[in-house]
């Protein structure tokens, strides 16, 4: 366990800002990851959980308390069983999975970030979500002081969203379990249209795994949504925004807005997402807008790429970033009347 003070947090992040921490400790196993836990509880000291940072935004000011780096490893695959410690890197995780010949979360590949974060915002993208294959979710559990097992029910998932997030001051991952699928070397049926169109395939398909997921970072790749260093574009979260899902009513208004807006023949994209629910598209959103891709002459811009990824280009602050995510945030309600919620997690910051 190495333990650091004044501890700069900015490089623990893919956006690469951010104050740094009072304490920052490294934990290499579950039983120091509890210790650090029980001891920042104990001491009423705030404690902020950092595993690969993809989806963290600090404060210029930083974090007044301890934070604690998860680097633990562990990858156990027995069959179709995966088991994998919460620091475990989740793109090798999935590299290993698909080298195995098993599917069910090879179109999650690209994902940058730890194992254990997965559940948190159920990760998803291409089709594909963690909470498809996740079986069970081990965490400590601060209220109860003791480590608990939580089935795929009991974690509540939702789109981007869980018990965890929920209650975030409650649980820390430990550990996360799945079961994939053998199927002889195929992927899980190819759900997302883009997908089937880049693959060539109709929905419902199957292609090699390996194939599904090489595809898959193809197209991160060009989004940006891939980890570079060298790319500004990828100095980011990934998605800032999540989609915004809407009830019938609001879906309603939201379209007449846009035919007000863009014209008879304009039509907003649009998929269920529920009795009485549809999602729509949050780069759509911010595109029509006018924020293009880009957009921004500051520090802080728009992906060239994507237009629902916020970027550092190379000498932003915090405040920089929030500032573009708020007027971003304002041009959207102002031409549609949604307001976006942003992805990451904030930590010393707020739009």
């Amino acid at each position: 366990m190495l333990e650091t003070y004044d501890a700069p947090l900015a490089p623990l992040t893919t956006f690469r800002l951010g104050g740094p921490a009072a304490r920052l400790v490294t934990a290499t196993t579950d039983a120091e990851v509890i210790d650090v836990v029980r001891a920042a509880d104990a001491a009423g000291t705030p404690l902020l959980v950092v595993g690969g940072g993809s989806n963290l935004v600090i404060g210029d000011k930083g974090f007044e308390g301890t934070a604690l780096r998860i680097a633990t490893r562990g990858f156990e695959l027995v069959g179709t069983t995966l088991e994998l410690a919460a620091g475990e890197v989740w793109t090798d995780a999935v590299a290993r999975t698909v080298e195995a010949g098993l599917a069910g979360i090879e179109c999650l590949a690209g994902i940058p970030g730890s194992a254990g974060a997965t559940p948190i915002q159920n990760v998803g993208a291409y089709g594909q979500e963690v909470s498809t294959t996740l079986t069970e979710v081990v965490a400590y559990d601060r209220r109860a002081g003791e480590t608990v097992t939580l089935t795929n029910e009991e974690c509540a998932f939702a789109y981007r969203h869980s018990r965890f997030k929920a209650d975030p001051e409650r649980y820390v991952v430990l550990r996360v379990r799945f079961v994939l699928e053998d199927a002889d070397g195929l992927s899980a049926p190819v759900k997302y249209a883009e997908t089937a169109r880049a693959l060539g395939v109709g929905a419902g398909d199957r292609v090699p795994v390996g194939r599904a997921r090489e595809t898959v970072l193809k197209l991160r790749a060009g989004k940006g949504m891939v980890l570079d260093p060298e790319d500004h574009d990828t100095w980011s979260a990934g998605s800032f925004f999540t989609n915004p899902i809407l009830t019938d009513a609001d879906f309603a208004a939201f379209h007449a807005r846009v035919k007000e807006r863009l014209g008879e023949d304009a039509e907003p994209p649009a998929y269920p997402a529920g009795a009485g629910r549809t999602k729509t598209s949050a780069a759509w959103l911010i595109d029509k807008a006018g924020f293009t891709k880009g957009y921004g002459d500051g520090p802080a811009r728009i992906s060239t790429k994507h237009t629902l990824a916020l970027t550092n280009r190379g000498t932003a602050t915090t405040e920089d970033l929030l500032a573009l995510a708020r007027e971003v945030v304002s041009g959207v309600r102002a031409a549609f009347g949604i307001t976006l919620v942003n992805e990451p997690v904030m930590v010393g910051a707020e739009l």
